[in-house]
């Protein structure tokens, strides 16, 4: 165990406690709630940058990053769908929930054919990761019918559209894997 692999671990630990105060009945739960979340954030960033400068890299770092991301977003989203209760706010959600599912079981098939670096992360989607975390911090700290929900709405819906183009980049990537009839 080492220290990017902990923080990792403390993304993970994050989501319980983000989501108890969330529901607390204390109007400072917003601002506390995304605190948290962006401190999470701030903690992916974190941990590949010191498992690269550190030479810390492991596999279970590997593995446990991306379903650490995938969890925390995905509980986010859920939380403020239900906080929302709201079409506006449940489409960009679920296309980037929906994107994350796609897009990790491709990871994974393509791994065990050996062409994992066919569908690498792209640049776009650290754009769209910022955007996505950046709009999900903005949701939390404002409850529903404030300036900063409206923002955040908007900006989610650029993550979605960045989800969507980041996931055609890496369908077109693993196309001839997927399709290897089409390509003679």
């Amino acid at each position: 165990m080492n220290l990017p692999n902990l923080l990792t671990l403390s993304r993970i630990v994050m989501i319980p406690v983000f989501v108890g105060i969330f529901y607390m009945p204390v109007e400072w739960r917003y601002l506390v709630s995304a605190a948290i979340f962006g401190l999470a954030a701030a903690t992916d960033w974190l941990d590949g940058y010191l498992a690269r400068k550190l030479d810390q890299s492991t596999p279970f770092g590997a593995f446990l990053d991306p379903v650490a991301d995938k969890l925390m977003v995905a509980v986010a989203l859920t939380v403020l769908i239900q906080e929302h209760a709201s079409v506006v706010l449940t489409v960009p959600a679920m296309v980037i929930i929906g994107r994350e599912i796609v897009i990790s079981a491709l990871r994974e098939w393509m791994a065990e054919i050996g062409s994992r670096a066919s569908v690498a992360v792209s640049y776009i989607g650290k754009i769209k990761t910022t955007a996505q975390m950046v709009s999900i911090i903005m949701l939390l700290a404002g409850p529903p019918g404030v300036w900063l929900a409206y923002a955040g709405t908007a900006l989610l819906y650029v993550a979605a559209i960045l989800t969507l183009w980041s996931m055609m980049l890496y369908l077109r990537a693993a196309w001839p894997d997927l399709f290897p009839e089409q390509q003679q």
